[in-house]
């Protein structure tokens, strides 16, 4: 099996990937808080980690992939649970609030071929199980009880183990940092986290618990699910660079308090997704749904863009690294993908019945490097350009500058079977725009307009309603509204 490397965010380098189970991976990566839409910093996430799952299958790995959906637990600054938040300002229950956008978020990875986890659990099947995590911290001593709620006893924990190893942050950087706001005079120490949570009264979401009636805490969540289906120790932990504080920091705590060991011996982590060179943010209105990024329907596009080339562009950025969004970026990635596309077309219709060519040692270098690229930290951009490299010469071979006598037949089909294991199954894009392929993207792509569409008629935005109306019809889109719901049709 070829070596493949990694960038290690726990050590801060490069490491040689050594699986604990020869030929087998466990990989656990934070999935979606599902109390709103999912934003185009998730999508990148969860898509660069289906490209990592991809290639990691290619090279003959087993891979059980778990991403998990938060639907409890997850505070806002205030201290509320974002889904009992969600669902008082809806006015529906909040599993309805967890079903509505789960089902957007995996139409939304469907729009961006991604494939589906092994398994997907959710934090709300697995409280007895997080309670026993609770319970286990509490008897190896790295927990108190306080009214009802538990806390993770920081400074013990810190006379056994270290604290802080892959964030870097030391322990005076938590006293601001803490979520569980309400709760300060509870704690012994302004760092200590909540892992159970005794609920109020007004508070919808709690369950049982040998402490009080409450929930459990955001970062227990993780912990509890990716030890019941992964083990005490697996291989790879991802997710967003966000999450790495206090996020992971307190699930390898929390690991380390129950079961006496790190969870995963490799943890990745993408980057943010700027914006015209700054930090998406609704406040300045600097932001954009992926909805608006396909239908153009936003001042910071020219014109509305197609799934795979925003996926396409995405991809010419290193997972690790930050990528800006911008107009001029997508118009260039629109043109690229289009003429990776033709030349892919082009290939498949070149012949040659020469055995052995001048060209050959070319074109398996450049394969070679293709691989050596994704094993290295899975270097995506630099694949892009292997494939421009490859592109180039095939130009060069349909023009004439180039003689295809030069190639030999087995290079050619080596060639073609190369290209299209990365284009098509590795980087996961698709071969046409707007095509027949492409049918489920656009059943998804409408579905989540009409959503849009249909809450906004809910709410009596009628400028709302009216705009996306219109804006379809210009697209010879028509959409009759029905009792219960809206269908469109292609005029």
């Amino acid at each position: 099996m070829r070596d493949l490397f990694v960038y290690n965010s726990l050590s801060r380098k490069k490491e040689k990937f050594e699986p604990i189970t020869p030929g087998q991976i466990g990989m656990y990566v934070c999935g979606p808080t599902v109390y709103s839409d999912v934003h185009l910093g998730n999508v990148r996430t969860f898509m660069s980690f289906d490209i990592i799952y991809r290639y990691l299958l290619y090279l003959g790995y087993k891979v059980r992939y778990v991403r998990n959906i938060t639907d409890v637990g997850h505070l806002t600054d205030d201290g509320e649970d974002r889904m009992s938040k969600g669902a008082k300002k809806d006015q529906l229950e909040p599993m309805e609030v967890a079903h509505k956008y789960t089902v957007g978020f995996h139409d939304m990875m469907r729009i961006f071929n991604t494939h589906s986890p092994s398994i997907e659990p959710r934090a709300t099947g697995h409280i007895i199980e997080q309670i026993e995590m609770v319970q286990a911290i509490l008897d190896n001593g790295y927990g108190y009880e306080a009214n009802g709620s538990v806390y993770f006893d920081t400074l013990s924990f810190m006379k056994d183990h270290p604290y802080g190893q892959l964030s870097g942050r030391v322990v005076e950087e938590l006293f601001s940092e803490t979520r569980d706001l309400k709760n300060q005079n509870e704690k012994k120490h302004p760092s200590d986290f909540a892992i159970w949570m005794k609920a109020s009264e007004e508070h919808i979401m709690k369950w049982n618990s040998p402490w009080s009636l409450g929930f459990p805490g955001w970062h227990l969540e993780c912990s509890a699910m990716s030890t019941k289906y992964l083990g005490k120790n697996f291989d790879i932990h991802g997710g967003g660079n966000d999450l790495k504080f206090p996020h992971h920091e307190n699930e390898i705590a929390q690991n380390i308090g129950a079961c006496k060991c790190s969870p995963a011996n490799y943890w990745l982590h993408t980057n943010m997704l700027l914006m015209n060179g700054k930090k998406m943010s609704k406040s300045d209105g600097n932001t954009i749904t992926p909805v608006q990024l396909f239908t153009g329907d936003s001042p910071h596009v020219s014109k509305g863009y197609d799934p795979m080339v925003v996926k396409f562009f995405m991809l010419q950025a290193h997972y690790s690294s930050t990528i800006d969004l911008t107009d001029d970026g997508l118009l260039a990635a629109e043109k690229g993908y289009k003429k990776l596309m033709e030349a892919l077309k082009i290939l498949k219709g070149l012949q040659t019945q020469s055995q052995a060519g001048a060209m050959d040692a070319e074109f398996e270098r450049i394969m070679e490097e293709m691989h050596q690229n994704m094993s290295d930290d899975f270097n995506t951009p630099k694949v892009i350009a292997n494939l421009f490299e490859i592109v180039s010469k095939i130009n060069g071979l349909k023009g004439g500058q180039l003689d295809i006598s030069e190639l030999s037949d087995s290079c050619l089909t080596k060639l073609k079977e190369t290209l299209s294991t990365f284009v098509f199954e590795i980087l996961a894009l698709k071969e046409e725009l707007g095509g027949d392929n492409n049918s489920q993207t656009l059943d998804g792509l409408m579905g989540l307009i009409l959503d849009i569409r249909r809450k906004a008629r809910e709410e009596k935005n009628w400028e709302t309603s009216d705009k996306i109306r219109d804006t379809l019809s210009a697209l010879k889109i028509t959409v009759k509204d029905g009792k219960d719901d809206s269908q469109w049709s292609l005029n």
